[in-house]
């Protein structure tokens, strides 16, 4: 069963993703979650404590609903895990992936949302770099920063722009150049 936390969670995100950051208070979260006026509050006391939430939240979600079942192989499988990670995070998850976009603009101005944006952003550049060690990248540290940078800058491109080019072909020359 989902707890009162999570559901104001989710329906902060939801918030976020479809009306904007502005959006976010905690009596719209409250009713967008079909809870009782003061609820979200009882977890988060103020604005700033439950934007932090919705960006730890958001990290803690994504990175267990976009982990591969297996780690790929080889480059080619690489390059197909990452073209399917972008599809889900600008269809099926679309409305989480504005949210995010939303708060990294969020974070230029509020450290402490930078700062939980930045844990969850080291948890998948973690991710990326076991995944390159793997392949026989041999500087992966530097190529999970160029694919996730890579990977963000198509995402931005698809929410704000509509963008809707196939990205295999950038990211496999990416993945060529990076496993040489």
């Amino acid at each position: 069963m989902t707890s009162t936390r999570q559901r104001a969670l989710d329906a902060a995100i939801e918030l976020v993703g479809t009306e904007g950051l502005r959006s976010l208070t905690h009596a719209k979260v409250d009713s967008r979650a079909g809870l009782p006026k003061g609820s979200t509050s009882n977890y988060f006391r103020t604005r700033d404590a439950l934007t932090v939430g919705v960006v730890e939240w958001m990290a803690q979600k994504e990175l267990s609903e976009l982990t591969p079942p297996a780690a790929p192989r080889t480059g080619d499988e690489l390059v197909e895990m990452l073209a399917g990670l972008l599809d889900f995070t600008t269809g099926p998850n679309r409305t989480v992936t504005a949210a995010r976009l939303a708060l990294f603009s969020e974070a230029a101005h509020d450290d402490q949302v930078r700062a939980a944006i930045s844990r969850g952003h080291e948890l998948m550049r973690t991710w990326a770099d076991s995944v390159l060690t793997d392949l026989g990248a041999p500087d992966p540290a530097t190529a999970a920063s160029a694919l996730i940078s890579m990977s963000e800058g198509l995402i931005l491109h698809r929410i704000a722009r509509g963008a809707d080019d196939d990205p295999r072909p950038m990211f496999r020359l990416l993945v060529q150049a990076i496993l040489g």
